[in-house]
């Protein structure tokens, strides 16, 4: 469990129930369902448009990612990749061929089947670097659908907003009922603002954070395996792999 990212969503939330009981103000006067309803149903309506399923769905399964403590798998790769340098030097690339049957992740796995096979070392990084830029696109747009949300809230926070005052409007004959309509209106602009700030942007930066970290392992990996396959020596490798665990 990441608890940085949950600590982060309840100072958050404690700030702001904290001030609001020290300005006089009553913490009920947040809770408008009606309000919440509007701004995210009409936030991640606009997302779906502007989304293909896919990415919509896999925007969300990445929530997962977000609140669990993310595994730095690249000093365990640079190891192995280590490993197998020493490997190819004594024994030949035919040696890996049960590593790449071990290997789980199928990055790796192509990888190391191009380095087996005896693709030239140029080859290696244009197939490495074309897989890489796909997988980057997808994990983008899977991204984009909290980046995008964290735009629309705001926007559909004030249509919320406008839509409480017009209720009010309708109601000004009964002057018991113009205060708390408009607090209500306003309230939907709370939810919209603080949903995009304190809850879909950060959820997206973090994403990135997290993809920069995936690329720079494969980056390393397609790096690292190009070098063993054009022949260089195991210590220039291990130099290579430490600059990218910095």
């Amino acid at each position: 469990m990441d608890w940085a990212s949950l600590g982060g969503i309840a100072l958050a939330l404690i700030g702001i129930l904290i001030g609001e009981s020290l300005g006089g103000g009553r913490i009920s006067s947040l809770l408008q369902p009606s309000a919440f309803i509007i701004v995210t149903f009409g936030t991640f309506g606009a997302v779906l448009l502007q989304s293909r399923p896919a990415n919509f769905r896999n925007g969300f399964s990445k929530l997962k990612s977000v609140f669990t403590e993310p595994e730095d798998q690249r000093t365990t790769l640079a190891l192995d990749i280590s490993q197998w340098s020493l490997i190819v030097r004594k024994e030949g690339v035919l040696k890996l061929e049960s590593y790449m049957n071990e290997a789980s992740d199928p990055f790796v796995k192509k990888i190391l089947r191009l380095v087996i096979d005896g693709a030239p070392p140029q080859t290696i990084k244009e197939v490495g670097a074309n897989d890489l830029y796909q997988y980057e696109l997808h994990e983008r747009n899977a991204i984009k659908v909290w980046d995008s949300a964290g735009g629309y809230a705001p926007t559909i926070g004030i249509l919320a907003a406008v839509m409480g005052l017009i209720h009010v409007m309708e109601n000004l004959s009964d002057p018991t009922l113009l205060g708390s309509g408009i607090a209500v209106a306003f309230v939907s602009t709370i939810y919209g603002v603080g949903l995009a700030n304190l809850l879909f942007i950060p959820i997206a930066n973090k994403l990135k954070t997290l993809l920069q970290l995936e690329v720079s392992k494969y980056e390393m990996v397609v790096e690292s395996l190009a070098s063993i396959a054009y022949g260089e020596h195991t210590k220039v490798i291990e130099d290579r792999l430490s600059g990218y665990l910095l």
